[in-house]
């Protein structure tokens, strides 16, 4: 992972936003199999990494300080895309609905990131608006992040594990 600097938690965010956006891109302009499931992969991988640092660092900060039913409704929509995540992981290319379940994680985590990104009521401007030191909360998620993406780097991230939603239910 290159070394960026960021100004601030939400900067560090965005960042992450960016590259998912992009990585979401290439997948659906790829054409062969392995490529795709290796952007498959490192779609899943990346959305680990950046959900546990929002919902062991960024989520907790702000509770209390912005609207909790932003951060609930972002912690379900972490939990959607998680059981998306796990199956993408568990399958691959040439599995049922393969593309479409990618396609269908690209489109919560675009509907995701627009609610979090939204100007004056979205949760960063809220955050923006709170009394939390933003510089202090982007160190603390960029050491965390390093930490993961070590992690995956050298064994792979465990299955991301829902806190609000039961994949189990039906």
């Amino acid at each position: 992972m290159a070394q960026q600097e960021f100004t601030d938690a939400i900067a560090l965010l965005k960042a992450d936003h960016r590259e998912v956006e992009e990585l979401f891109e290439k997948f659906e302009n790829a054409t062969g199999k392995d490529r795709k499931q290796a952007l498959a992969e490192k779609i899943c991988t990346e959305l680990k990494i950046h959900t546990q640092i929002e919902e062991e660092i960024f989520y907790p900060a702000l509770r209390g300080k912005i609207e909790d039913d932003l951060l609930d409704e972002g912690i379900v929509e972490h939990d959607g895309a998680k059981v998306l995540i796990n199956d993408i992981m568990a399958g691959g290319t040439g599995d049922d609905f393969y593309d479409a379940k990618v396609h269908v994680l690209s489109e919560g985590i675009e509907h995701h990131v627009k609610e979090e990104e939204a100007p004056s009521e979205g949760m960063f401007s809220q955050a923006r608006d709170a009394d939390v030191d933003l510089v202090a909360l982007r160190d603390e998620m960029l050491a965390r992040k390093q930490e993961l993406a070590a992690q995956a780097e050298s064994g792979g991230l465990p299955p991301a594990e829902a806190t609000a939603v039961d994949p189990q239910a039906s």
